[in-house]
């Protein structure tokens, strides 16, 4: 007899199957899904795409429908140190063995067809939700929309919270290329609301070429609200048009609204945590338009920070550092346990003889020697979701 797979060895599997980690395109996944809901999934889905905010932006609806009856799937990516954080039902993470049900189902339906580690994550996301029964699915998009595997499923409504440039690589060099490839996950006659303060005509148009309702978001939310920083503000109003016009499938009180507004929160987006005299802020900012928020953010309350800060080799590094350094009195470089994360050496070359940086050996010997500092009361760890990972478990914080 056989003896079954954990989830660890599972994902280990999964990262074999093809050489590139990421592999664009709907053809392949799409056929499992039929095979799996040959009639589609049996719940709502608001569809959340964009370049910063979208776990945001989640976070508040997942919190205002918290107030409520109403049974909702959360489905993110990437996770900080454990696989499960990717779906959640209800607030609550998903077992081991819900996620390796879900796998079974998959390699009995997927036939010889490839999947990549992240098309397996989705296809999982909605066996896991058509199972519990959810009514609704909050899907994020993992890279770019239109040819993003979350995409395979149609939405009800669909949110874009803004476009800035990141992975150009793989969705183009301009806003109005990357604006294309989100708006793809646009459907006709289905509202979709945008975060973006001046958002390109590429998007405009595909709103109007297929005839999707667009509602523009001009005006931040005024109450009180759980997350930092005027941003959130644009996010919170987001998500609040986003339920408004579910309304007819699912009624809230204006009271849920101000109540899930005010109780939202979600890790490593200017994560504040005091030890002893300092408060140590984490945020996964990992390119320039998300590290602007950070610095704006930062601004708000003025005083001396020091940063511990790493990145991936081929995020645009030289404009994260030349945003952030004016906020920044010294740096502290750390390696991260990525093969994609930057040399030490190559980054430390990256800054200015009048900036200040010290290369640390690692995670653990960054985060001491800034506790240790007298003069100084907040250290910031940005520049990746790696970076935040290997601090979050040093400072036991998932």
């Amino acid at each position: 007899m056989q003896t079954k797979r954990t989830l660890d060895e599972w994902l280990t599997w999964q990262e074999t199957l093809m050489e590139e980690t990421i592999v664009l395109g709907l053809d392949r996944v799409k056929i499992v899904y039929d095979e799996l809901f040959p009639n589609g999934v049996p719940f709502k889905v608001i569809t959340i795409g964009g370049t910063n905010g979208k776990g945001s932006s989640i976070a508040f609806i997942d919190s205002i429908y918290e107030q409520s009856k109403y049974k909702i799937g959360r489905s993110t990516s990437p996770h900080l140190l454990k696989y499960n954080e990717r779906f959640a039902i209800d607030g609550k993470e998903v077992s081991d063995a819900s996620i390796i049900s879900a796998f079974e189902l998959i390699e009995q339906k997927r036939d010889n067809i490839t999947l990549t580690y992240f098309e397996f994550s989705t296809l999982a996301t909605l066996i896991i939700f058509a199972d519990a029964r959810v009514d609704l699915a909050l899907l994020e998009v993992g890279l770019g929309g239109r040819l993003d595997s979350v995409n395979v499923v149609d939405c009800n409504v669909s949110i874009i919270t803004n476009i800035a440039i990141d992975h150009i690589e793989y969705l183009g060099d301009t806003r109005e290329a990357i604006g294309y490839e989100k708006a793809g996950i646009m459907r006709n006659s289905i509202h979709c609301i945008c975060g973006d303060q001046d958002p390109p005509l590429s998007l405009l148009n595909y709103a109007k070429e297929i005839n999707a309702p667009l509602t523009l978001i001009k005006e931040g939310y005024q109450g009180e609200i759980g997350l930092e920083g005027a941003h959130q503000r644009i996010n919170a109003a987001v998500a609040i048009k986003a339920i408004e016009k579910l309304n007819y499938l699912f009624p809230v009180t204006n009271n849920m609204i101000v109540e899930g507004i005010k109780k939202a929160q979600i890790a490593a987006r200017f994560q504040k945590i005091i030890i002893g005299d300092k408060t140590v802020i984490l945020d996964v900012a990992h390119n320039p338009a998300a590290v602007e928020t950070l610095v704006n953010t930062l601004l708000e309350s003025p005083i001396e920070t020091v940063a511990i800060f790493s990145a991936l080799a081929d995020k645009n590094i030289d404009d994260m550092i030349k945003l952030s350094s004016n906020s920044i009195k010294q740096w502290f470089l750390v390696p991260l346990s990525s093969e994609r994360s930057i040399q030490l050496d190559a980054l430390n070359d990256k800054f200015a003889d009048s900036q200040t940086t010290t290369v640390c050996a690692n995670m653990d010997s960054a985060i001491n020697e800034t506790l240790g500092l007298k003069n100084i009361k907040r250290i910031v760890i940005f520049g990746s979701f790696y970076t935040i990972a290997d601090a979050s478990e040093i400072l036991n914080l998932m």
